[in-house]
């Protein structure tokens, strides 16, 4: 890890469980999520998506960068090997270079835009289905192999908010 890193701890996981635990405003266990991996891992851009089953789509309910990506926009991931990867098999994926990000996302040129050149895409899964990816994006070779139980575990608190938000019981305000 870098020198300005720091390791995942209890606190921090005892945190987005307060957070989940009571009344919430819907992005703020997204947002302290974000924190976590900006600390963790340093991003440009921190999103997630929801994996629309049904329509093989991916939905952002969650971005650091609304201008660039905001909130309900979706992407077709139908037949992609970035789908099959993440969606399909629950697969971390990263794209380490600008040519690799190149080959996975049609909006590359948006991506490099914004001084992104390498991306860890982290599905959130449970019960064997994937219900979201929490994508974090930085610079060239910024993500490695040894990122990914950390980046997996920060997913996984996410699972409760994806649940309830699913189905609508639970949720934020109830």
């Amino acid at each position: 890890m870098s020198k300005g890193r720091q390791e995942l701890t209890l606190a921090d996981i005892a945190a987005v469980h307060d957070v989940i635990s009571r009344r919430h405003a819907p992005e703020e266990p997204y947002r302290l999520v974000e924190h976590l991996a900006q600390r963790l891992f340093e991003h440009r851009l921190f999103t997630v998506m929801r994996h629309r089953e049904s329509t093989a789509e991916v939905e952002r309910v969650y971005s650091s960068n609304t201008t660039a990506y905001p909130v309900g926009g979706r992407k077709q991931k139908l037949g992609t090997p970035w789908g099959e990867k993440v969606l399909d098999r629950g697969e971390v994926f990263i794209a380490a270079s600008r040519d690799e990000l190149r080959q996975a996302f049609p909006d590359y040129e948006l991506i490099f835009s914004l001084g992104i050149s390498s991306i860890m895409n982290v599905p959130i899964s449970y019960c064997g289905r994937t219900l979201a990816t929490m994508n974090i994006s930085g610079e060239a070779g910024q993500y490695r192999d040894e990122h990914i139980p950390t980046a997996k575990l920060l997913g996984a608190l996410l699972v409760p908010v994806l649940l309830a938000s699913e189905t609508g019981s639970g949720g934020p305000g109830r």
